[in-house]
């Protein structure tokens, strides 16, 4: 069987838009993520026993229920709850933001715990301001740790942007899948869809590898 690279390049564009609106996804879903995940993950650590518990439900709600049926409940549902229509892009993109979170957020605890509890108690005896406090103490010592997790969920967020293709968002797997049925060529743009994505995947996998050992070593 021979394997037709010319079908590639002359396609190539097509693929490029399909991987613009992949890392386009990945960007809307990282920056709600981040803010929410923030955001529930001080819920969950403070001392109200309402914030603790709605933050429980959050984040056992969105990583317990498939992205699959999260996704077809936002382009389906949301449209018929608000009246207002929704691209597949925005409703994906929004909802794989919202699964983000959950994660984001035990991965923020995680490392906020992980740090002694020692440390932090003698900034409060030393009257350290909040602020600096989180800005000198608690964060630079948090994210080292969070770092690893990090990024290998945001490896896993870029694959995940696939299940997109479902509700007819065109991103690079889609296009892949469209371009070889008009071609009748699939074995092309499925491996060149394979390969794109593990280059830009196995430089973060490595980045990882290589924070943990620096860590260890440290």
């Amino acid at each position: 069987m021979d394997f037709q690279t010319h079908l590639i390049w002359n396609n190539f564009p097509f693929l490029i838009q399909g991987l613009w609106l992949t890392l386009s996804a990945t960007a809307v879903a990282l920056l709600i993520g981040i803010i929410q995940g923030g955001i529930f993950c001080y819920l969950k650590l403070s001392n109200n026993v309402f914030a603790y518990r709605l933050s429980s439900y959050y984040i056992t709600f969105f990583r317990t229920t498939p992205e699959m049926i999260l996704i077809f409940w936002g382009y389906f549902c949301i449209p018929l709850i608000t009246q207002q229509k929704i691209s597949g892009f925005w409703s994906g993109s929004i909802i794989l933001g919202f699964v983000t979170a959950a994660y984001l957020a035990e991965i923020f605890r995680a490392g906020i715990e992980a740090i002694p509890k020692g440390q932090i108690e003698a900034s409060f005896s030393l009257s350290i301001p909040i602020i600096p406090r989180w800005r000198f103490i608690i964060l630079p010592q948090a994210l080292k740790l969070m770092v690893p997790p990090l990024v290998n969920y945001f490896t896993e967020l870029i694959k995940n942007t696939t299940l997109l293709s479902a509700i007819g968002v065109a991103e690079l797997a889609l296009q892949a899948y469209l371009l070889g049925g008009q071609t009748y060529r699939y074995l092309e743009f499925l491996s060149a869809i394979a390969f794109i994505y593990f280059v830009i995947i196995f430089p973060f996998t490595l980045f990882s590898r290589r924070f943990e050992k620096i860590n260890e070593l440290n």
